[in-house]
């Protein structure tokens, strides 16, 4: 009975468990398992080769050793050398005289200087077929490889083959879903995936106004504002607004995908880049070209690849990934954040320059609680969306439904409201929603008293509103203003207009001046 050698079946095991666990970073984990192999086998170098599925060469996707940079320069067709008689007739070989078999192509080892006396080389199989070679090469002090070391190393070889296959399958489904994420996005609100922008409120109508100068120009705008307040909606505009508008209008999401494939996703890369990048494949960049790419949660691009956002910005010229070649765009970027931006700045989280390279034009966009004019409106949109989704028929709202949709703070903004919208349509019974088909949290409704009419409720939401904004500014008109996104001669307005005034006992000598300004 044959003993298993206890060191290398716990390195098999801990492989197997990498390969279920995480193949995200294909290359990393392939160097392990042929670094793994060769300690184990105790060589000096390694190699693994696969096959170019459009030249049919096989290639070197991992080389270590002393001269293993230089051996990735080289790729070997099929028959030629022993890795090529190997994966040509899908048969394992263990040499122990290198240089006087005919097989051997000295050649690479003249060119690197680096004499191959001692070599295993084994097919890396699936199902039966061979996509690629692991070699073992020169056994440490002088000694010959084992059959025992040939055995293992087999067995390393189809671990490598599952992660390379693993990693092609990864690609391909990566591909698909993002081509059924672009199908989905084009059929909705029209074939180019544009959203309805709905509005009201003047606060909006005066960001819109500002939307419409921005558009002409090909300055990048970066969008502030709360999660959920419609960013994506006025990047959107932006563009439609443009010049641009009959070019691509590219969506991304920075937060959406990790560090090693959003480079890739941005930045495209080439067949061969790393192990699984079967073709050729436009990023982002190039397929925005001529046109508008949106950089959503640019906040969490990770440092890395700032600098190559910031290249773009400056030259307008990237690499993809795996290859030396530059390529241009002509790209208008637009990018929005719901982080505070200038605290990760000032952290060196943010790139400074990046920063103000992307803040070129700033665009606020308020969040819901500050224009409840457009909270009716939203909701009417809404509801029709999901009736007609659900195949009911609703005839609005109800007054008290209305009135507590004016009085609640909207912490999660328009997309909190749509959500609490399509539940209603879910659960509602009657022909108008009810203030108890929402189920609006209690602890997000600001107090009000009073008439309970629409009018008189959105005059007294904005009277406390206000009136709370001031109150935490010191009745600092200038600060409240600054934080309501207002003007301040506008804000004076409100407060005379609305007869908004302090507390009785709020007051000093400096609050009563700058109400009378």
């Amino acid at each position: 009975m044959q003993i298993i050698d206890a060191l290398k079946f716990k390195t098999f095991v801990e492989i197997n468990m990498r390969i279920n666990l995480n193949f995200q970073d294909v290359t990393v984990l392939l160097t392990e398992i042929i670094d793994s192999a060769e300690r184990l086998c105790d060589a000096e170098a390694s190699s693994l080769l696969l096959v170019d599925k459009e030249t049919g060469f096989l290639y070197f996707e991992v080389a270590l050793g002393p001269k293993g940079t230089d051996a990735k320069r080289f790729v070997v067709k099929p028959g030629e050398g022993i890795a090529g008689w190997v994966f040509e007739r899908n048969e394992a070989v263990m040499l122990n005289d290198v240089e006087n078999d005919k097989r051997h192509l000295s050649a690479i080892s003249r060119d690197i200087d680096y004499p191959c006396k001692t070599m295993m080389a084994v097919p890396m199989r699936v199902k039966e077929l061979c996509i690629g070679v692991i070699e073992i090469i020169n056994k440490k002090d002088g000694q010959v490889f084992t059959k025992n070391d040939l055995e293992w190393l087999e067995i390393f070889a189809n671990q490598a083959a599952l992660a390379v296959t693993n990693a092609q399958s990864m690609e391909h489904d990566r591909g698909e879903i993002q081509r059924l994420q672009v199908a989905l996005t084009d059929k909705q609100d029209g074939e180019k995936g544009y959203h309805t922008m709905i509005s009201k409120s003047p606060v909006m109508y005066e960001k819109l106004n500002m939307v419409e100068r921005i558009a002409q120009t090909d300055s990048s705008v970066l969008i502030l504002g709360e999660s959920g307040v419609g960013k994506e909606l006025f990047a959107e505009q932006i563009h439609l607004r443009s010049p641009r508008c009959n070019a691509p209008f590219i969506r991304v999401n920075c937060a959406a995908l990790p560090e090693n494939l959003l480079e890739s996703e941005l930045f495209g890369h080439v067949k061969g880049a790393f192990t699984g990048a079967v073709s050729n494949r436009k990023g982002r960049f190039e397929l925005a070209d001529g046109g508008t790419i949106f950089l959503d949660e640019i906040g969490e691009l990770p440092l890395s690849l700032q600098v190559k956002l910031l290249r773009v910005l400056q030259q307008k010229t990237f690499e993809r990934v795996g290859e030396a070649e530059s390529v241009t765009v002509n790209v208008r970027i637009l990018a929005a954040t719901n982080r505070d931006i200038d605290a990760m700045v000032e952290r060196g989280e943010f790139r400074k320059d990046l920063y103000y390279r992307l803040n070129v034009i700033l665009l606020y966009v308020p969040p819901l609680r500050q224009r409840p004019e457009d909270i009716s409106e939203l909701a009417q949109f809404f509801l029709k969306k999901y009736s007609l989704e659900m195949k009911k028929q609703f005839d609005g709202f109800s007054e008290d439904a209305l009135q507590a949709m004016l009085t609640y703070s909207w912490p999660g903004n328009i997309r909190e409201l749509e959500n609490y919208i399509e539940r209603a349509c879910v659960l509602g019974r009657d022909k108008r929603i009810g203030e108890g088909d929402l189920f609006l949290k209690k602890t997000n409704f600001i107090e009000k008293e009073g008439s309970r009419d629409l009018k008189s409720a959105l005059a007294s939401f904005k009277v406390q509103f206000i009136k709370k904004v001031l109150e935490e500014n010191k009745w600092n008109q200038t600060a409240a203003a600054k934080v309501l996104d207002i003007q301040r001669t506008y804000l004076s307005k409100l407060i005379k207009d609305l007869e908004i005034e302090p507390a009785p006992n709020a007051g000093s000598a400096g609050i009563r001046q700058t109400l009378m300004r």
